[in-house]
This record gives structure tokens, C-alpha cells and sequence, in this order.
């Protein structure tokens, strides 16, 4: 279980930004010598606009869930410290299924979700707070740059199992995805419409893992979050149009997801657990999802 604070906030964002993720999702953010001290400052403009009335209030709030989501809560953590010094954000990185029983068995405050509800999850209610592109991606040396949905649905259950066949070199294409539970595998598969049908030749238990098992073999295809793509990988577009913020928020990219807080519809929450919620989904917010690599639902750009 991690404890956000500040510097680690700030690390992150340092590295995202070298890692090109804020270029990946269409941000026109200057370079990464830059980044933290665009989410300090974005830290700062949200506590000014939300005030000092919170700095009396203490408590812990547990989170746990979704590890697509790792760095927009330590992002959201860094902006609620600036307005609430005295209350602790944990955050377990379990996945979402993880998450979301969490929140049903009252064992997390907040639950972390990166993928809607099914309907067997009664008792619980979904917040979403960012939207999130699941980028394709592919070995840089791939010469495939575009795939339909279709195509995806084909490859990932092994209709199509040369990269000949979608217009790349001879070669067998490498299914790379997540383990069952996951959020990203949940909302890539609901979306293309292969629940249960794919048939995957790596089956990894993080983002980060995908990521580095498609840059090793010219010959894989996996998904991942939008924000953790950096320039190891080859994004692809998906039916013409590019993974981006702006694809993402106005809906013309299919692939993507909401990153949800989960709730217990049955237990009361803390002081501390309601106000964090009301600060992750206030306009205050905004620019720290953004610098965190995900896409706000408020346009703090127009």
C-alpha cells in the first residue's frame, strides 16, 4: 500500500513527461524539465480557488483499485494536501476487480475502477472523475500504423493471426494483454466486443508490463492506458483517428474508458472520504488530471 505525499507526485509527473506521455495524449505542455513545476502550480490554483476551509479537517481515506489510475490519484492526492495538509490518501494498486470488493465489502473508503460497472455490481456506485483512451500499441518496428475495430476484435481472438493479413511484413502476431480482473482488459474487450473470446499468448499484471513485453517482440500487439505510453511503443490509430485528449473527450476514438471512484451505497462516508470525492470531480481539479496523462471532464483549455 503506497502513501502519496508530494514528492512523489512530483516525481512522477517529471517522469511522465519524459517518457512523452503528456505529447502521447495531445497536451501542447512544454518539455519535462517543466512538468512538476506545472503540477505544483497546478496544485496551487486549485487550493486558492477552493479556499482554506478545509485545512481543519483530518482522517485517512482508503483507496484501492485500478492501477491504470495510479497517477491520477496521486495527482488529485497532491491537490486535496494543498487545501487538506492534515488528511491521509492511501492507495493500493490491486486492479479493478480488486477495487471494486473493496468497495462492496467495506473495506476501502474509495474504490478505484478504470471501467463501468457490470450489472451484477449492486450496492456500490460509480463516480467518474477522468476519461481514459486505451491506446493500441505496437513494437516501434512494426509497420502497421491503422487497425479497425474489427481488426482488433480479429487479431485478439486469433481470426487473423498474421501481421501479412492487416497490411504489415509476414510475421505471427503476439496477443498481449492484461489478467482477468483488470480494468484495461475489461473496457478493451467489452468495447470490441471479445468478452471471454480472447486468446491471448501473454496474460501480464500490469500496465507497465505490457508496455515493456510489446517494445521486446517486433511481433506484439497490446493495449494500455493512454497515460502510461511513452515513446517505447508505437501507438496505433484506431479506424483512421489518433489516441488523444481531444479524441478521447469529443468521443470520436472507440476505445476508451472512464476512471471511476466506487462507493458503498449502504455506508457513510467520512468527512474526509466526501470531501476528497468533491475535489477530484471540481473544475479545480481539472488541470491535475490533465498533467497526470488523463483527460478531465471539464475543458480547462477553451
Amino acid at each position: 500500500m503506497k502513501m502519496i505525499n508530494r514528492r512523489s507526485f512530483l516525481a512522477v509527473c517529471g517522469v511522465a513527461a519524459a517518457a512523452g506521455v503528456l505529447t502521447a495524449c495531445g497536451s501542447s505542455s512544454s518539455a519535462s524539465s517543466t512538468a512538476a513545476s506545472t503540477a505544483s502550480s497546478a496544485a496551487s490554483t486549485a487550493s486558492s480557488a477552493a479556499g482554506s476551509d478545509l485545512s481543519s479537517l483530518s482522517g485517512t481515506v482508503s483507496t484501492g483499485g485500478s492501477t491504470s489510475m495510479n497517477s491520477v490519484v496521486e495527482a488529485l492526492t497532491e491537490g486535496f494536501a494543498e487545501i487538506a495538509p492534515n488528511v491521509t490518501i492511501s492507495y493500493d494498486p490491486t486492479g479493478s476487480g480488486a477495487g471494486i470488493t473493496g468497495a462492496v465489502e467495506q473495506t476501502l473508503d474509495i474504490g478505484l475502477a478504470s471501467r463501468a460497472l457490470h450489472d451484477d455490481e449492486t450496492g456500490v456506485t460509480a463516480t467518474t472523475v477522468a476519461l481514459d483512451g486505451i491506446a493500441m500499441v505496437v513494437n516501434s518496428e512494426n509497420t502497421v500504423a491503422d487497425l479497425t475495430v474489427d481488426q482488433l476484435a480479429q487479431i485478439f481472438t486469433k481470426q487473423i493471426t498474421n501481421w501479412a493479413d492487416v497490411g504489415g511484413e509476414d510475421g505471427e502476431i503476439v496477443v498481449i494483454g492484461r489478467e482477468a480482473g483488470s480494468g484495461t482488459r475489461d473496457g478493451f474487450e467489452s468495447i470490441v466486443g471479445v468478452e471471454d473470446e480472447c486468446q491471448y499468448d501473454q496474460e501480464l499484471t500490469a500496465t507497465g508490463a505490457v508496455i515493456s513485453a510489446v517494445a521486446s517482440n517486433p511481433l506484439a500487439i497490446g493495449y494500455a492506458s493512454l497515460s502510461a505510453v511513452g515513446d517505447t511503443v508505437k501507438t496505433l490509430t484506431v479506424g483512421g483517428v489518433e489516441c488523444s485528449e481531444e479524441t478521447v473527450l469529443d468521443g470520436s476514438y472507440e476505445v476508451q474508458r472512464p476512471f471511476n471512484f466506487i462507493t458503498n451505497d449502504s455506508a457513510e462516508l467520512s468527512e474526509a472520504a466526501k470531501a476528497f470525492i468533491d475535489f477530484a470531480t471540481s473544475e479545480d481539479a481539472a488541470e491535475l488530471i490533465r498533467v497526470a496523462g488523463a483527460v478531465p471532464l471539464v475543458d480547462t483549455e477553451a
